[in-house]
Parts: C-alpha cells; sequence; structure tokens
C-alpha cells in the first residue's frame, strides 16, 4: 500500500495518532514520515498530497511542513489553504521540546544534566568544570540552544550543545 503523505510505495503503514482535533484522529503513514529525524527530501511528495480532502491527512502534512526547514517546504506551507477549523487544529499541536543535549536527547524542565566540557562563565570569574552535574535546569522558553542551572550556587545559561542527559 502507499503511504498518503510521502506517496511511498509497497511499505509497511503504521497508524499515527493526529492529536490536536475536536476528535483524536489517526493516519497510517510510513514509519519515514512517522520519523521527526527523516530527511526533508522524503517529503517531496507532499506538494500533491497536502491537498487531500483527508483532514487528518491535511493537518499531519501542514505540521510537517512547519517542521521542515528548508525553502521548498516554507514555500509550500505559505501555499497551502486550509479553512479556519483546519488552521486551528494545525495549530493546537502539542508542542515538542527543541530542547536537545549534545547526542540529540530531549531535555525537560527539571533534568539533571552533566557539562561535557570547561566553561568559562562569564561576569562569575569561574570556570564550570566538565563533568559537573546541573540538577533540576530549566528550559528558555524562547531559545532551544539554552538551558538555566545553578553551578557553583551561581544561576547561569549554558548552551545544550555543551550538555548531556544524565539517564
Amino acid at each position: 500500500m502507499n503511504c498518503p503523505l510521502c506517496t511511498t510505495a509497497d511499505t509497511p503503514l503504521i497508524e499515527t495518532p493526529v492529536p490536536g482535533g475536536a476528535a483524536e484522529a489517526t493516519v497510517h503513514i510510513c514509519a519515514a514520515c512517522a520519523d521527526p529525524e527523516t530527511a526533508p527530501a522524503h517529503f517531496r511528495a507532499i506538494a500533491s498530497t497536502m491537498w487531500t480532502e483527508d483532514r487528518a491527512l491535511q493537518v499531519l502534512a501542514a505540521r510537517t511542513l512547519k517542521r521542515l526547514d528548508v525553502d521548498w517546504a516554507r514555500d509550500l506551507s505559505e501555499q497551502l489553504y486550509l479553512d479556519e477549523e483546519t488552521q486551528l487544529w494545525v495549530d493546537s499541536a502539542p508542542q515538542e521540546t527543541a530542547h536537545k543535549d549534545s547526542n540529540g536527547v530531549a531535555l525537560a524542565a527539571g533534568d539533571t544534566v552533566v557539562l561535557i566540557k570547561d566553561l568559562n562563565v562569564k561576569g562569575a570569574g569561574f570556570t564550570a568544570k566538565r563533568g559537573t552535574a546541573v540538577h533540576r535546569i530549566s528550559l528558555v522558553a524562547d531559545n532551544p540552544a539554552h538551558i538555566e542551572g545553578r553551578v557553583e550556587g551561581q544561576r547561569i545559561v549554558i548552551l545544550t550543545e555543551f550538555v548531556k542527559k544524565r539517564g
């Protein structure tokens, strides 16, 4: 069977929820479409499938175009017309954290991370040493590359590329 999102032929389809609408809906798509790490090129066929009459699939197509960070996806997203109710469904998607550690593991408020590099703390006059555990981190809402935590009694901003989530 063909995937209704990317049109890949003869691939097993998996049931995928499309949360946020008045009624929870599911669509059956291929594993590659369900994986947020799939390369943008996989979704080139979305230019035609985004016009489907299946509202749940249309919502999934719109959300996929929003998360792809390439010019052609932004162009398609601007072209896509959705009725008001469907657009509300698209916009009501549960927010996944964009905060990821150096290994790509999602970070959440309250997690403990370990520094993977010595960091000079500007304005505080000390160096946060590699291997230091930072407990109960906070996520900086408007910047997924930053978290906050206490090191040596001081609240500091830390770049997520220099931390690893502790199991």
